[in-house]
């Protein structure tokens, strides 16, 4: 995919720092192809034990196209580690974690990585500020990964990530990232129609995800037993340097999708967005956002985000082109629903062409084919569609936060949310600071200049 005929030149970005020069001393280093054209289970370690991190791993298990087995467990918090456990037991014999392979702490990462080998599996399903820490172990490591989505939030950590990709390219490592719309067959099949020109020249899409609250999108004050940096890396969605904040983590796939239809990456983004109905919560979040994408042929992306109890829900992405209009997805992530219309009016007189029903579920797709391209050694890296993606995403969520327009290469040189995560400990100082009230800064457009707050 293109970025803009103003290509970015990557390398002008990318700048080795000290904290991932360690993982350079390996670039040279190609690991072997520990699994290929055999029967060997791969194993996996966990290393983010929530309710993505959980449903990750038994994606894996549902794959089925390559045996599996889960060894070892990390969480910074034993109340997620424990969940997590109760639930991936019901995988039986896949599930192979012990006391001895089940960790806990800032450290945890790395003793659960420790007990795999060159060639298996790491997930890393952490919230993302902390991705580009935990992808440079793994690559040090000869770990292939699976990594969930967002993988940045801001500028700097997408440049490092880039670099991170380059290395794990050079090391042969395969890549998954989890934008598992991309490996729906249902859209796989409609970008290729809109590809050979069916809906004609794309003019216009649109994105809708308005839905009542989810995850930890709202926080309450902070409670007086835990620490602010547990606090706010539990309560993840609500801090827009842990997660991107809702924008990036609940639209990212709307975006996605939308792009790998067009073809492209957009050039630039306006915004608006407001906080409404926040009551006693502390969290960062706007809780409605409407961008504009612009690709640089001048064709637009309209993004509409809502989180409102009783509301109109939507969650859908639509494409208009000059001959013709097309559903990404109608309903959710899935099934997706993929279909093309003549004319620009969605009704069963119109249609030209639907995916057939049941659609195979993407999730497990994603999982099928990382681990065929691990049993078969094919090329597979999917950092730099991830990092690009969610540097997309962070375009339109600076937008609407600070009221200026935001190109890709202004999003891309803006200041990182979060120095030093390598460095972070529960009981240290936090990213971010409450006031004596116990409220965060939010963000406030046209009043910090290109700063989110």
């Amino acid at each position: 995919m293109k970025t803009s005929t103003n290509e970015l030149n990557r390398r002008e970005f990318i700048k080795t720092t000290g904290r991932i020069a360690a993982v350079s001393a390996f670039a040279g280093m190609a690991i072997p192809n520990v699994y290929a054209a055999g029967s060997e289970v791969v194993q996996l370690a966990l290393v983010g034990c929530g309710g993505r991190g959980t449903g990750a791993a038994r994606d894996a298990f549902a794959a089925k196209n390559v045996p599996v087995k889960l060894v070892a467990m990390a969480d910074v918090f034993a109340d997620r580690l424990n969940s997590s456990q109760n639930e991936l037991k019901k995988l039986g014999d896949g599930f192979a974690v012990t006391p001895d392979t089940s960790f806990i702490g800032f450290d945890a990462y790395k003793k659960a990585m420790d007990c795999l080998k060159p060639g298996d599996v790491v997930i890393l399903a952490t919230p993302p500020a902390f991705r580009w820490v935990h992808f440079s172990y793994a690559i040090a490591k000869g770990l292939n990964v699976f990594m969930e989505k967002p993988v940045t939030v801001d500028g700097p950590t997408s440049r490092r990530m880039l670099q991170l990709g380059e290395e794990s390219v050079k090391k042969n490592l395969k890549v998954g990232v989890g934008l598992m719309c991309r490996h729906c067959r249902a859209r796989g099949e409609l970008s290729e129609r809109i590809q050979a020109g069916e809906i004609g020249d794309i003019l216009l899409m649109r994105a809708y995800r308005m839905h009542p609250a989810v995850g930890s999108f709202a926080s309450g004050p902070k409670p007086a037993d835990i620490s602010e940096v547990a606090y706010q890396i539990r309560r993840f969605h609500s801090f827009i340097w842990a997660s991107g904040g809702a924008f990036n983590d609940f639209y990212i796939h709307n975006i996605d999708e939308c792009c790998w239809m067009k073809g492209a990456w957009p050039v630039k983004a306006r915004a608006v967005g407001g906080r409404h109905f926040r009551g006693s919560n502390v969290d960062q979040n706007f809780d409605n956002y409407s961008v504009e994408y612009t690709f640089d042929d001048g064709a637009r992306l309209f993004l509409e985000g809502r989180v409102m109890d009783n509301c109109l829900t939507d969650h859908s992405s639509l494409a208009q082109g000059t001959k013709g209009f097309a559903v990404i997805s109608a309903d959710g992530h899935m099934p997706s629903h993929a279909a093309i219309y003549k004319g620009q009016k969605r009704d069963d007189a119109s249609l030209a062409w639907a995916f057939a029903q049941p659609e195979p579920n993407p999730y497990h797709m994603e999982w099928a084919d990382l681990l065929d391209a691990i049993r078969n050694n094919k090329p597979y890296n999917e950092v730099k569609r991830g990092v690009e993606a969610s540097l997309v995403a962070s375009m339109g969520r600076m937008a609407a936060h600070t009221g200026q327009e935001i190109t890709f290469e202004m999003a891309m040189n803006i200041a990182e949310l979060a120095p030093g995560l390598d460095k972070l400990s529960l009981d240290g100082p936090a990213p971010l600071i409450a006031d004596a009230n116990g409220k965060y800064p939010v963000p406030m457009p046209g009043m910090n200049g290109l700063k989110e707050y």
